[in-house]
């Protein structure tokens, strides 16, 4: 019999959020281990580049689907795709940690439903724009367009609280302001490319969704009408 009182040490992380953990980690592993020579003999060392070859996003490959009106399946899931394969270790950590403390904090608070739109969508979002509005030859790899958009999910939970609290709305901005610091930053002493520009659309994407999706939004918005 479970004691009433017993409080896990570590607070569970919703099942949505694991599940796209695990996703992203299946496949990190898989490379990872490929790369190391533990599995798949000499060939796996390019595995992950024709993962991105196959399933990365290119800005050139959309521009062409939309200057020719033709939407290929193998080319239109690679919006979808990208997020899941990244351009090394190091580089699908950052992400995965950054999933795991935002994704619990947007799960909990706008539910699994919401979370799940956010990190599809801000995703899809922040690549869709940053083809239209560049020409870059470099391809989307990684998860950090959508884990933005979770910070946009994030920000609106908190820009929400302090509006109901009297506090000074801009500070849920804050998160995102310091990141996009550090990008300017690091950006000055290294070649970072124009990949900065899909991670914020991403977070404008998830912002602009909670107006949609969060719980009581809808009755908001309704209310304002009425009152108009």
């Amino acid at each position: 019999m479970q004691d009433p009182d017993f409080q896990p040490p570590v607070n569970p992380l919703p099942p949505i959020v694991t599940l796209t953990f695990l996703a992203i980690a299946g496949i990190e592993a898989g490379l990872s281990l490929g790369e190391a020579g533990m599995i798949g003999g000499p060939g796996a060392v390019g595995w992950r580049l024709g993962l991105i070859r196959d399933y990365g996003f290119s800005g050139q490959i959309f521009d062409w689907m939309v200057m020719n009106g033709t939407w290929p399946l193998q080319e239109v899931i690679r919006v979808f795709s990208y997020p899941f394969i990244h351009l090394g270790f190091t580089h699908a950590l950052f992400a995965m940690v950054l999933l795991l403390a935002l994704g619990k904090l947007v799960a909990e608070a706008l539910g699994p439903v919401v979370f799940a739109v956010i990190f599809v969508l801000a995703g899809a979002g922040g690549a869709v724009i940053y083809a239209l509005l560049l020409n870059e030859e470099m391809w989307l790899a990684g998860a950090y367009p959508n884990v933005y958009g979770l910070i946009g999910g994030y920000s609106f939970v908190m820009w929400r609280q302090l509006a109901g609290t009297g506090g000074q709305q801009y500070r849920a901005f804050s998160l995102i302001a310091f990141l996009m610091g550090i990008q300017l930053i690091w950006g000055v002493f290294f070649e970072v490319g124009l990949q900065w520009v899909a991670e914020l659309a991403g977070f404008f994407t998830g912002f602009g969704l909670c107006f949609l999706m969060a719980p009581g939004e809808w009755a908001r918005i309704r209310e304002g009408i009425r009152r108009r």
